[in-house]
């Protein structure tokens, strides 16, 4: 692109397409944050089974089951680690905190989608259908109780990988970027798989998957072991995607990130 086709607020194509990267990164985090918000813990995915004995005798199949709503969360963290490593500590905190004025956003047009009159019958204390509760108002109950976890999970968890990555990196002098991207994703996760699972049953929300006859300590763990393994198996994954990408970017937005740390080192 020519210079003369440039937008008065931009400085230079360099400037511009380092901006462009930004946004791809910035807006691919933020619509992973809406849509896992959304799915939440609305249907769970069954991976594998082992089986339990109960003190009846009954053989229950313990089964591992992470929510459908973790599917797009380590995308998040592979996101803010880009950002983290190419514009600093400083922007992955603003990206943060824009999805957290995100997940409000999403809770007040849900809440605001079943307070305005429709063609429900609300005079018998739930609205139904054809003596079915609407597919929106069932969203809408399980989805408050994962964006309320999930709100709390996520700042701690977000703001947990913003400054662990900063952590290993100052630490190494930028070097040994497994360890950054990889120490600070499986930290965070911890946090945010703990987090949201104990939430999500303090509000309510995992009353569906969980059994009466059985533990509660024991499936909460489950829960709790299964998200977290998927999202750490996915973080290891993400180390050659992420090895790549960062290769990739220091050549097309003209930009060393090891420098920041030399700049820091020689302002100190």
């Amino acid at each position: 692109m020519a210079s003369g086709k440039l937008h008065p607020i931009e400085a230079s194509e360099l400037h511009a397409r380092r901006e462009r990267v930004f946004l791809v990164l910035a807006g691919l985090f933020l619509g992973s944050m809406t849509m896992l918000n959304i799915l939440g813990v609305s249907r769970f995915i069954r991976l594998f089974q082992m089986p339990y004995i109960l003190e009846s005798g009954e053989v229950w199949p313990i089964t591992f089951a992470v929510a459908v709503g973790v599917l797009p969360y380590p995308v998040t963290f592979l996101c803010t680690d880009f950002i983290s490593e190419f514009y600093g500590r400083r922007r992955a905190n603003w990206v943060v905190w824009v999805g957290l004025l995100l997940n409000i956003w999403v809770v007040f047009i849900l809440w605001l989608g079943g307070v305005l009159p429709g063609f429900e019958d609300f005079e018998t204390g739930a609205p139904l259908i054809d003596g079915k509760t609407p597919v929106f108002f069932e969203m809408r109950s399980l989805a408050f109780a994962a964006v309320g976890a999930s709100m709390v999970a996520y700042m701690a968890a977000q703001f947990c990988d913003v400054y662990m990555f900063h952590f290993w990196k100052k630490l190494t002098k930028g070097k040994w970027l497994w360890l950054r991207n990889n120490g600070s994703t499986m930290i965070s996760q911890l946090v945010d798989s703990t987090a949201v699972i104990l939430i999500t049953f303090w509000a309510g929300g995992l009353a569906s998957v969980l059994r009466t006859d059985v533990p509660l300590w024991i499936q909460l763990l489950v829960l709790i072991g299964t998200g977290y393994a998927f999202k750490v198996i996915v973080a290891l994954l993400d180390t050659i995607p992420f090895y790549i990408g960062v290769a990739w970017l220091k050549d097309y937005l003209q930009f060393d990130p090891t420098s920041e740390h030399d700049q820091a080192t020689a302002v100190d």
